[in-house]
């Protein structure tokens, strides 16, 4: 299987190619160039293929790069089989520093208006999508394989600074795990691929709790360790996963 892994920043994506070398010494390593001036970090450990792509902060710019990738791919006849949002976030009380979380659901948590009765979601006035749901067996896999908390990882433009906009975010999502920046943008460029899409999932390790900014707490350092060790998972978890033979 060919995956395609899509961080914010290179520290995550170092820390993702960290894990996937771990899991075996045989294989093969390579930097692939893509429109857009990217360049693709290629960790192959047959039968798995794993691309990693650096592709800048934010939703829009992890579309655009998500999709850019899988263009190129499916123009190259090497088209992936799945595509992986990863990297570090902000978690929910009570998820740990530290922990890992996978997504049961990618939400776009501010994407609608705000109206005199409070926030609406664009799909609240009429159109559009905010949510994208990753292939359940996977979710259970990699969970299972890596000790992962499950539940649904909001996608926010702006993070969370206040405990005010924490308490909200949580009402409105009470199965909220973690936010990040990027799912939702990798989720919809894997959504529109293609006739059908591409099976999305968005795997975070913990470095902050979400609330009140407090930077001397944050543990970007175990959070990234984390990362790597929940990739070292990936190929067996994959392997149990009845997922597209692309």
């Amino acid at each position: 299987m060919r995956v395609l892994v899509v961080t914010a920043v290179p520290a995550e994506r170092d820390a993702v190619l960290r894990g996937v070398r771990s899991e075996t010494a045989a294989g093969a390593e390579a930097e692939v160039s893509v429109p857009g001036g990217r360049t693709l970090h290629r960790v192959v450990r047959p039968p798995l293929t794993v691309d990693a792509l650096a592709a800048g902060v934010g939703p829009a710019a992890a579309a655009a790069a998500t999709a850019t990738a899988l263009t190129a791919a499916e123009l190259g006849h090497a088209p992936y089989g799945l595509v992986v949002s990863a990297g570090i976030g902000g978690g929910f009380a009570p998820t740990p520093l530290g922990r890992v979380v996978v997504s049961e659901a990618i939400i776009a948590a501010d994407l609608g208006a705000e109206t005199p009765d409070g926030f609406a979601a664009v799909t609240d006035l009429g159109f559009g999508t905010v949510e994208h749901l990753p292939p359940p067996a996977l979710v259970r896999a990699l969970a299972e394989a890596t000790g992962a908390v499950r539940g649904t990882v909001l996608t926010v433009s702006t993070v969370t600074g206040s405990a005010g906009r924490a308490a909200e975010l949580r009402r409105r999502h009470p199965g909220a795990v973690a936010e990040a920046m990027e799912g939702f943008g990798v989720a919809e460029a894997a959504a529109a691929h293609g006739v059908s899409g591409v099976p999305v999932l968005e795997l975070r390790a913990v470095s902050n709790a979400v609330g009140p900014r407090d930077r001397a707490a944050w543990r970007i350092g175990e959070a990234l360790d984390a990362l790597a060790g929940a990739f070292r998972h990936l190929p067996p978890a994959l392997a149990t996963w009845k997922g597209p033979s692309r």
